[in-house]
C-alpha cells in the first residue's frame, strides 16, 4: 500500500514518516510541508492513502481533500484540533487522528484503510458520517457589543480584517467582531469560503466576477494576495468557477 504525508510541521512529518517505515507493506512515496506542492505531486503520482494535516497555510487540508483526483486516495486527517471531526466525515475521510498521534492509533488507521481497499464495494458509509452531516452547523456565533450574535453562513458576503477585529459583510448589514481569521476559518465550511488575501476571506458563491487579480463581491473589488493566488485558483477550479 502506497502513501504520502502532507504536514507543514517538520516534526510531525518526521514522526509520521518514521511510523510508515515501521509498518510492513506500507511504502511512503512522498512527504510535503507545502500543501500546493503535495497536491501537484498527488495529481501525477496516485497513492492509496494520504495522511493530511488540516491546518496548513494557503490551503487547508479540508480544501485540499476536495481537490484530489477522483477516484482518489483514501484520506486520513491528522490535526491537533478535534472540532474538524464533523467536516472530515462529510468528506468521507477514512480516519481522523488527533495529535500527538500514538503509534498504536496510527496502525489502527492503516488497518482501516487496508480493509477499505480490500473490499471497497462492501464498505458502507459509516453511521458517524450521516450523523455528522445532520449535525453540520449552518451558522456561527461571534462576539458583538458584549453579546454573541448569530451569523448564518448563507448570509455572508465576505470578511475583512481590521487589525484585531473582523468586519463581516452580510446580505443584511455589517457585523464588527473581536475575532481572528484563524478562528473563523476553523468554523466556516472550507468548500464554501476561501481566504484570498491577508485581509479578506470571501464566500465563493458570492463572487460576481474575477478580473486582473481581483474578485468582485457586492460591487466591491477585493484583491487576491500573491501568496494566496495559487490556492485561490485551485479552489475556484474545484468549484467549477474557472
Amino acid at each position: 500500500m502506497t502513501c504520502a504525508i502532507l504536514d507543514d510541521e517538520p516534526l510531525a512529518l518526521e514522526l509520521l514518516a518514521d511510523y510508515c517505515a515501521q509498518i510492513p507493506g506500507l511504502e511512503l512515496k512522498g512527504q510535503f510541508h507545502d500543501a500546493l506542492a503535495g497536491l501537484a505531486f498527488l495529481q501525477d503520482n496516485p497513492v492509496d492513502v494520504v495522511f493530511l494535516d488540516i491546518h496548513m497555510p494557503r490551503l487547508t487540508g479540508l480544501q485540499l481533500a476536495q481537490l484530489l483526483p477522483q477516484p482518489g486516495p483514501r484520506v486520513v486527517f491528522t490535526t491537533a484540533y478535534d472540532q474538524y471531526a464533523v467536516r472530515s466525515y462529510e468528506l468521507n475521510a477514512a480516519d481522523y487522528l488527533l495529535k500527538p498521534i500514538a503509534f498504536e492509533r496510527f496502525v489502527q488507521a492503516v488497518q482501516k484503510v487496508r480493509q477499505q481497499l480490500a473490499a471497497p464495494a462492501a464498505t458502507p458509509s459509516p453511521p458517524a458520517a450521516a450523523e455528522a452531516q445532520a449535525a453540520a452547523p449552518d451558522a456561527m456565533f461571534v462576539k458583538n457589543d458584549h453579546r454573541l450574535q448569530r451569523v448564518a453562513f448563507d448570509d455572508i458576503l465576505y470578511i475583512e480584517g481590521m487589525k484585531e477585529y473582523l468586519m463581516i459583510y452580510t446580505t443584511t448589514g455589517k457585523v464588527l467582531t473581536l475575532q481572528s481569521f484563524r478562528r473563523v476559518e476553523e468554523v466556516l465550511p472550507p468548500e464554501r469560503f476561501a481566504r484570498i488575501h491577508k485581509s479578506f476571506l470571501v464566500a465563493l458563491n458570492r463572487i460576481e466576477h474575477i478580473e486582473r487579480g481581483k474578485v468582485q463581491i457586492a460591487g466591491r473589488l477585493l484583491p487576491i494576495g500573491d501568496t494566496y493566488r495559487d490556492a485561490v485558483t485551485a479552489v475556484l477550479r474545484a468549484s467549477n468557477m474557472l
